[in-house]
């Protein structure tokens, strides 16, 4: 299919793509971008639709999939997050998870062990997900100091790891 038979037969059909995209998104801006990229995904499939019998229909369905397609993809890193309270079916899975439990327990209690500056760094940085920044402004020691610092106890963690094993 050329360009010119393209225009003909799609063009027509811009008002009602964007009069669905925007019930679909509720935005303007967001809209013309869903039709635009529906444009964009019929244009690269124009040699397999040459022989459409309603251009106008098939054009509103392949929007509703994009459409569909983002707001799935838009879903996913939630479903990452929520991933840890999905309940388990098979006795493997509870019994890994239960050893997954008991290492993150044991790691707990030694970091727990380690010298104050040691602990209390590795517990800001790598449990509550503080920044550097935050966790030098917190204890009064430098940038610099802190990352030594979480390397050393790092480097205890994991000696105490492969003592135990």
């Amino acid at each position: 299919m050329d360009a010119t038979l393209f225009k003909q037969l799609f063009l027509p059909c811009h008002r009602k793509l964007f009069s669905v995209a925007y019930r679909l998104m509720g935005n303007v801006q967001a809209a013309e971008d869903l039709v635009q990229e529906t444009f964009l995904r019929l244009w690269t499939q124009r040699n397999q639709i040459a022989k459409l019998e309603n251009p106008e229909a098939y054009s509103v369905t392949v929007l509703r999939r994009l459409f569909y397609d983002r707001m799935r993809s838009a879903r996913l890193p939630e479903v990452d997050k929520d991933i840890g309270n999905l309940k388990v079916t098979s006795s493997q899975d509870v019994g890994r998870q239960l050893e997954v439990t008991d290492e993150y327990d044991r790691i707990r209690q030694m970091i727990a062990r380690l010298p104050d500056p040691q602990g209390k760094v590795m517990l800001m940085r790598d449990v509550e997900e503080r920044s550097y920044e935050e966790i030098s402004r917190a204890t009064g020691l430098t940038e610099v100091n802190v990352r030594s610092i979480l390397s050393r106890a790092r480097k205890k963690i994991r000696e105490c790891l492969l003592q135990s094993k």
